[in-house]
């Protein structure tokens, strides 16, 4: 056709073909509009989740109680006074000299009130080798941990006069001190550490600074308008510090991704010998596109996470859609002008070690030339092998256990706290996490009143679901009692779980119930754990439908293939399986866990399953589009299918391997953390990349893509009637050598 105006079709192409042509104009937008992101959300402030506003059901309304009344409960802390081997009893005066004290030291720091004796409360344990000094730290909740060492130094100098017994403090304050001091060092290297570990790879992938950093900047970018975005839209819908680390993976995931695939093909473009201009134009149409199409399906599965109602993970969702929005429309608009203004220099700060590594003709990637060649000649016996092997990996997942994790689950024993909370539990089964009892009335103090509480105290012991002591707290200006009940099962979440379920079931409705006018919900960590837990599992069939159905819609309209939509479903739910299989064999039975540091912890962090659910589903994608994408091209291009896939497969080959590979590295730093949870949700994503980028794209996709040949491709006549959301563009079409170029409406761009 020789050079000519042709019309561009699709939104990605004629955003990269403007923003091209306006570059610096395109350029300053952006920088515009982050600068004002974040402006915007520096003067509008950040609104956090409240906890009334976490849950739903009864810890949702003993929440609400609580903060209707006004009230803040201060942070409550418990010394454990336990006689060593031989040592005195409660009884003995010098057991009851150490009380003593304690009291003293602990009331001498001014920073404690409500200090109780074990002899007052009867917080002895029943062997009277135990007992418990309690009292709440002054000040709010939230920042006790900031003023506990003078009251923790206290107690370690009382523990150092009295060698025959042990001394030791636990509680909210103290709890919250040791693990910001472990672990707040830990979560900063993981973030920080994270985009340093991306560059590292993008230099050995490109080989380049300036092509390395171009993915990193924009990622960042991104992520600080997002963050903005973040301040304004908390005002609506309230965010939180796990949301933003949430947001700060995805964008940093995704936002590299989506550079990369669009400056790999531009690079591949200018190896094939088109000029730059021409070569952009070609990434702009097929990458861009791609990069809309992956996009828009990653935002949809994150808006799967609105569904749960639960405030975290309706944040979660919100900051993920967000970032992914914005690294989306940077990549497509600024990423073009920036490489147009660049040109050839793109390739500065050449690293003189790393040789550009050579290639097949058209960027294809010799490696899985070699592998597809095995696959696509044996497809049948490639799906049977890959299929199987992922299904035995994902077996274990039907024995799947979701809970929130005790202390001594998330942190084993490398910390003495957790030593600590062992022991009290073990000398007071359930009183280091007692069930709390909120009871609201017209008139707390009403003999009605008081009679039911008193009947409450003596059936949760009668009754096996407590051995007691119960300790009430009334607050007479409110009209409010706290009820603290220690549940028999202690820190085993079954057993105590079945505790709850006697106060909440039996033990409650004939007291306090009979009360008109009274509400007692009962909250405490095995409340809200088992809560959390029955409101996730009521939110698994509302969030998958949506993401499920909504997935397949989108690959439906942008390949007009009802097989591509099919398989794309069931190869990213067998992706998810597999990471689940391998949570629970590592996690949950413990198999092979010392090789990534962690250790059986009989169940998997309740949040993770749904979380990784909807991650990976939006993940996966990334990968999908732009290998699918790519066949659909070649195929267009009048290459047979089996060709097709080859070319497809093969020429995203690197640029997959090297996304894989920094999400992967990202996502493992997190399972380097010391704490269960994280590692947990590190493996999860990191195994799950792995495979995805592996098995399913190198493997099924091509094998079960090559089994069904042109069905590929197959659309009902019914389903004509949909919008053509394809907008494909060949690099023949962009180039103008295409042999019967149909001109359609859009933009005109000079070639």
């Amino acid at each position: 056709m020789g050079n000519g105006d042709i019309r561009v079709r699709g939104l990605a192409a004629r955003a990269g073909g403007w923003s091209a042509r306006h570059r610096w104009a395109a350029v300053g937008i952006w920088v515009l509009f982050v600068a004002l992101a974040m402006g915007l959300g520096s003067a509008a402030g950040r609104v956090d989740v409240k906890d009334s506003d976490q849950l739903k059901g009864e810890t949702h309304t003993a929440a609400k109680i609580i903060e209707d009344a006004g009230i803040e409960e201060p942070a409550g802390e418990t010394v454990l006074i336990q006689s060593r081997d031989g040592g005195p009893r409660a009884t003995d005066p010098a057991f009851r000299a150490a009380v003593a004290e304690v009291v003293r030291a602990v009331d001498a720091t001014g920073e404690v009130t409500n200090v109780t004796t074990p002899y007052d409360t009867k917080t002895i344990s029943r062997d009277g080798r135990s007992a418990l000094v309690q009292f709440d730290m002054r000040g709010q909740w939230d920042t006790a941990g900031e003023r506990v060492e003078p009251v923790l130094k206290a107690v370690e100098k009382v523990q150092r006069e009295h060698e025959t017994l042990r001394i030791e403090e636990i509680g909210g304050a103290s709890m919250m001190k040791t693990f910001d001091d472990a672990f707040g060092d830990d979560f900063r290297k993981a973030e920080y550490s994270a985009v340093p570990v991306a560059l590292g790879i993008l230099l050995i992938a490109f080989g380049a600074v300036v092509a390395a950093l171009l993915p990193v900047a924009l990622a960042l970018t991104a992520i600080m308008a997002t963050m903005g975005l973040m301040g304004v839209v908390s005002h609506v819908m309230p965010m939180s510090d796990t949301a933003n680390s949430v947001m700060l993976l995805v964008g940093l995931a995704v936002g590299v991704d989506y550079c990369l695939f669009y400056l790999r093909r531009e690079r591949e473009e200018r190896e094939a010998g088109r000029d730059a201009q021409t070569a952009l134009r070609v990434a702009a149409a097929t990458s861009g596109r791609a990069i809309v199409v992956s996009g828009v399906t990653v935002c949809v599965a994150m808006a799967g996470m609105l569904f749960t109602g639960i405030a975290e993970f309706e944040a979660m969702g919100l900051a993920s859609l967000m970032v992914v929005a914005v690294a989306m429309v940077g990549s497509v608009t600024v990423l073009p002008a920036l490489l147009s203004l660049l040109g050839e220099r793109v390739e500065k700060g050449r690293i003189p070690f790393l040789r550009r590594r050579k290639r097949d003709g058209n960027g294809e990637s010799r490696f899985w030339t070699a592998v597809l060649k095995s696959v696509l000649a044996r497809p049948v016996v490639s799906v049977v092998v890959a299929a199987g092997a992922l299904l035995a990996i994902a077996a274990p997942a039907v024995g799947m256990k979701t809970q929130n994790l005790t202390l001594d689950q998330e942190f084993g024993d490398s910390l003495p706290i957790v030593q600590t909370y062992n022991r009290v539990n073990e000398a007071f089964p359930g009183g280091s996490e007692p069930a709390e009892v909120v009871v609201r009335a017209d008139d707390i103090n009403a003999p009605e009143v008081q009679a039911a509480l008193a009947d409450f105290r003596e059936r949760a012991v009668s009754s096996g679901a407590s051995r007691g002591p119960v300790d009430i707290r009334l607050d007479d200006a409110k009209n409010v009692a706290f009820v603290y009940v220690p549940l028999v099962g202690g820190s085993d979440l079954d057993e105590a779980g079945a505790s709850l379920d006697k106060l909440r079931d039996e033990v409650r409705p004939a007291t306090l119930g009979k009360v008109d006018g009274v509400e007692a919900p009962i909250t405490g960590q095995v409340a809200g754990s088992k809560d959390f837990n029955d409101q996730l599992v009521g939110s698994v069939a509302p969030v998958f439908a949506f993401v499920v159905v909504f997935a397949f819609l989108l690959m439906l309209l942008s390949f007009r293939s009802l097989t591509v939509a099919i398989t794309s479903i069931v190869l990213n739910l067998l992706s998810v399986g597999a990471a689940y299989g391998i949570l629970v064999a590592v996690f949950q039975h413990g198999w092979g866990a010392s090789l990534v540091g962690a250790e059986g912890v009989g169940a998997i962090v309740s949040w993770l399953p749904l979380f990784l659910f909807v991650i990976l589903f939006g993940l996966s994608m990334d990968y999908h589009v732009f290998v699918v994408s790519r066949i659909r091209e070649a195929r267009l291009r009048g290459r047979t299918t089996k060709d097709a896939i080859t070319h497809g497969v093969v020429t995203t080959a690197g640029v997959v391997t090297s996304a894989a590979v920094i999400m992967v590295a990202v996502f493992a730093i997190f399972g380097t953390l010391s704490m269960q949870s994280m590692k947990q949700m590190g493996v999860g994503l990191a195994a799950a990349v792995l495979i995805d980028a592996t098995v399913i794209r190198g493997v099924l996709l091509p094998a079960v893509m090559a089994l069904l040949g042109e069905r590929n491709w197959y659309l009902p006549k019914w389903l004509n009637r949909l919008p053509d959301l394809t907008h494909d563009e060949a690099a023949d079409a962009v180039t103008g050598t295409s042999r019967t170029p149909v001109v359609e409406e859009g933009e005109r761009v000079r070639v």
